[in-house]
C-alpha cells in the first residue's frame, strides 16, 4: 500500500499524525520532504538535510474566501515527475542546472468541499512547496480573495540566523535595506527592537548546528500575489505575513501562490552558487525576448552620489568620462525632468551617448507612472515617450511596499519594457524572487542597504554588513549596491571598496564614485586599471576557506581564462592566507591591491570631489598598494587587511 493513497490518510485522522509521503526525497538523495495531515486534519510538512530534520514539523495552509485550505483536510496520491534541464544564466556562472523531483499533492477540504493542489519540489539544494487553487465556478465571482497564509518554518534547535534590521521602522520592509546582523533562532522574536516589531523581510539565512551546513528561507516566481514577509512567533518559528494584513488582497482566477523555499547547502559556496531562485521562475516567453541583443551587463558612470544631478552639461561630462573609462553607461537619476525642455535635453544626451558607444538610462518615480487603468496606459505611453528619445533603460524608483498593487506594477512594467527593448533597474523596492530569469531585461534591483547609507543619519555601513551580505542577500539574486565611494568609505579601507566588485553581484553595476576620482586622483589611480577590469557577470565562482559571514568574505571569480579575488574584512585587523589552489594549471600573472599598512592615512577630502559626503569622524582612510608577482595553484601568499580591510588579486592566464 502507497503511505500516501487517500484512504489511509482518512484512516489515520484518529493518530498524532500520518504521513502522507515518506519517499519525497532530491535527486541525489540528500534533501527529503514529507507531508502529513495532524489528528485534527491540520496539513504540515517537514525537511531534512542529510539525515537531520532542519525544519521540523511546520503548519501549511492558505485562506481563501475566509476559508482557512490547510485544516480540516484529505490529501490524496501526488503526481510526480522528474526535471532536468539546463538554460543559460548571468551573475555567478552562466549556466543554471534547474534538476528536481516533482511532487503534486491533490487536496481536498471537507468542510466546503474545495479542491486545490499543494506542489513540492524537491532538489539537491532545497525544498520550494506552492498553492494552486482554483477559481470557483461562480458567475458573481470575479476574483478570489486570499487573507492570509500559515505558511510557517520551525527551524531546528541551535541555529544561528542572519537578518537585516533597520530602526527606521517605516523604511525597514518597504526598501529591504537594513543592516545585517545574527541572533540564535531563539531570540528572533524578541531580537528586533519593539519599536519595529519582529516581522522580518526574506532571506532570512540560517547557519546550522553541528557543521551541517546553511539554510535560508524565502520565496520566488513573485507574480499575481503579495510579497511575503516573515513573523517571528517564538519556539524557533516564522510565519508567512503580508503587506496587506487582515484585509487580504483579491487574485483574479486561479491563485498560484509564490513558491515557499527552503534553501539547503553543506557550506557557503554551495549557498552562493545555488541557482534554486531562478530555477522556480518560469523561463522567459521566447517571442517576448526573441531579441536579446539589447540585454547588454555592463558599468555605469553616476553623478547622484557625489555631486547630484547638476545641469545637462554636467551629464554630458559624465558620459564622456564613461566612453574614457571604457563604461558602458551612464545614470541620469532624480531631477532631469526640472530642466528646460527636458526631452529634448535628454534626446540630445542620448544621441551624444551612441556616438560614444555609451548608453543613458533615465531615473522615474513610481508614481509618474502606476495607474492600472486601461492595462497601464499612463506606463505604456511613458515607456515609448522613452524609447522614442533614445535611452536604453529606466531606473525605477519609491515603490515602497511588496503589497499586490506593487508586484503586478513591477512586473507590468519589465513585461512593457521588453516589448520597447528597454533595460530595468528597481530601486526602492523587495529583493530578487528570481524574475530576472522570467524577464532577462532586468538587470539588477536594489533591496540592499548600498553605499548610498554612508551618508544618511543611520550611516555608514560597517565593514561586518558588507562581508555578509555574499552570504545573505546576494544569495537570492542581483542587487545593486552601487559600489565604490573612495571619498567617503567609511570604517572601511579603499581596498575593502574595491573588493566589493568581485564579491557583489549585479549585471549593471553602477559606480557612485566621481569618474575623475577613480581615473585620475593619483594616490587612487595606481588601481585603476584592475578597477577597470573587472566584470559584471562570471564565469565561475568560488568561495574561499575561512569564509565566515560578517567576518570575512573571500570569493574567487572566473571570468574567461583570468580570475579575480575579492576579500572583504568585516572584523579587525588580521592576516589572511590567500591559497591560490583554486586556479587551474598554468602560471598567472598576479595584480595585487592589499591594505597598506605602512602608509600615512590619506585626508579624503584630498582625494575628489564628494559634495554630498556626510563622514562624520571617518575623514581619513587606509590607502591601498599595488604589487605585480608571478603566482600557480601551488602557492599561497599571507596578506596583512586592516580592520575593515580588504584585498583584490587579478589573475591573468600567462600563455604556456
Amino acid at each position: 500500500m502507497k503511505r500516501f493513497a487517500l484512504p489511509l490518510i482518512v484512516a489515520c485522522f484518529a493518530l498524532v499524525d500520518c504521513h502522507a509521503d515518506e519517499n519525497m526525497t532530491s535527486p541525489n538523495g540528500k534533501v527529503a520532504a514529507s507531508v502529513f495531515v495532524t489528528q485534527s486534519g491540520g496539513l504540515r510538512y517537514r525537511v531534512q538535510f542529510k539525515n537531520q530534520q532542519v525544519v521540523e514539523p511546520s503548519v501549511l495552509g492558505i485562506t481563501v474566501d475566509g476559508v482557512d485550505l490547510g485544516n480540516g483536510v484529505m490529501v490524496g496520491d501526488p503526481n510526480t515527475s522528474m526535471v532536468d534541464e539546463t538554460y543559460d544564466t548571468r551573475g555567478n556562472h552562466t549556466q543554471a542546472r534547474n534538476h528536481y523531483k516533482v511532487f503534486k499533492f491533490p487536496v481536498h477540504h471537507k468542510a466546503s468541499g474545495r479542491k486545490y493542489s499543494l506542489e513540492f519540489r524537491v532538489y539537491d539544494d532545497g525544498v520550494a512547496y506552492r498553492y494552486v487553487v482554483p477559481a470557483e465556478a461562480r458567475p458573481s465571482k470575479t476574483a478570489q480573495h486570499v487573507d492570509g497564509e500559515t505558511s510557517s518554518w520551525k527551524m531546528m534547535d541551535g541555529a544561528k540566523v542572519w537578518y537585516f534590521e533597520r530602526l527606521a521602522k517605516r523604511w525597514k520592509l518597504k526598501s529591504y535595506a537594513g543592516e545585517w546582523m545574527s541572533t540564535d533562532i531563539n531570540q528572533l522574536e524578541t531580537a528586533t527592537p519593539a519599536n519595529v516589531g519582529p516581522i522580518q523581510g526574506t532571506p532570512l539565512v540560517f547557519q546550522l548546528p553541528g557543521n551541517l551546513g546553511y539554510a535560508a528561507v524565502t520565496k520566488a516566481a513573485l507574480y499575481n500575489y503579495s510579497g511575503m514577509r516573515l513573523k517571528a512567533v517564538g519556539d524557533r518559528t516564522v510565519v508567512a505575513n503580508f503587506t496587506e494584513g487582515d484585509a487580504g488582497f483579491d487574485v483574479h482566477g486561479t491563485i498560484v501562490s509564490p513558491w515557499r523555499v527552503t534553501m539547503l547547502a553543506d557550506d557557503l559556496n554551495e549557498l552562493v552558487n545555488s541557482d534554486l531562485i531562478t530555477n522556480l521562475n518560469p523561463a522567459p516567453d521566447p517571442q517576448l525576448f526573441a531579441d536579446t541583443g539589447y540585454i547588454l551587463p555592463g558599468r555605469s558612470v553616476w553623478s547622484w552620489e557625489t555631486l547630484g544631478l547638476d545641469t545637462p552639461e554636467t551629464q554630458r561630462t559624465f558620459i564622456d568620462l564613461a566612453a574614457e573609462m571604457g563604461f558602458e553607461y551612464s545614470m541620469v537619476d532624480d531631477g532631469w525632468k526640472d530642466w528646460d525642455s527636458p526631452w529634448e535635453t535628454v534626446r540630445s544626451l542620448c544621441e551624444h551617448g551612441r556616438s560614444q558607444g555609451v548608453g543613458v538610462w533615465l531615473w522615474v518615480h513610481s508614481h509618474e507612472i502606476h495607474d492600472p487603468s486601461n492595462d497601464y496606459r499612463q506606463l505604456r505611453d511613458y515607456f515609448d515617450r522613452v524609447t522614442a528619445v533614445g535611452a536604453v533603460g529606466l531606473k525605477i524608483d519609491f515603490m515602497d511596499s511588496e503589497a499586490k498593487e506593487k508586484i503586478d506594477f513591477e512586473i507590468a512594467v519589465l513585461r512593457n519594457a521588453a516589448q520597447r527593448k528597454l533595460l530595468i533597474n528597481f530601486h526602492g523596492c523587495h529583493a530578487s524572487t528570481g524574475e530576472e530569469r522570467t524577464y532577462p531585461n532586468e538587470l539588477t534591483r536594489e533591496g540592499i542597504r548600498g553605499i548610498e547609507v554612508n551618508k544618511h543619519k543611520e550611516g555608514p555601513l560597517p565593514a561586518s554588513h558588507n562581508a555578509a551580505l555574499p552570504f545573505t542577500r546576494f544569495v537570492v539574486g542581483h542587487a545593486d549596491y552601487t559600489p565604490i565611494l573612495y571619498t567617503s568609505p567609511g570604517p572601511t579601507t579603499w581596498t575593502h571598496q574595491l573588493a566589493t566588485l568581485v564579491a557583489f553581484v549585479s549585471p549593471l553595476q553602477v559606480y557612485a564614485e566621481h569618474p575623475d576620482a577613480m581615473m585620475k586622483a593619483p594616490i587612487l589611480k595606481r588601481a585603476f586599471p584592475v578597477m577597470q577590469s573587472i566584470p559584471t557577470v562570471w564565469d565561475q565562482t568560488i568561495v574561499l576557506p575561512d569564509s565566515r559571514i560578517g567576518d570575512v568574505a573571500a570569493i574567487a571569480r572566473r571570468s574567461g581564462d583570468d580570475w579575480f579575488v575579492g576579500v572583504l574584512n568585516g572584523a579587525g585587523a588580521r592576516d589572511y592566507a590567500l591559497d591560490f589552489g583554486f586556479l587551474p594549471s598554468g602560471t598567472y600573472e598576479a595584480v595585487i591591491v592589499s591594505d597598506d599598512l605602512d602608509a600615512e592615512l590619506v585626508e579624503l577630502a584630498s582625494v575628489g570631489v564628494n559634495i554630498k559626503a556626510k563622514r562624520k569622524q571617518w575623514t581619513t582612510a587606509v590607502p591601498f598598494k599595488v604589487d605585480r608577482s608571478s603566482v600557480d595553484r601551488s602557492q599561497k601568499f599571507k596578506v596583512p587587511l586592516a580592520k575593515g580591510g580588504g584585498l583584490v588579486v587579478q589573475l591573468i592566464k600567462q600563455p604556456n
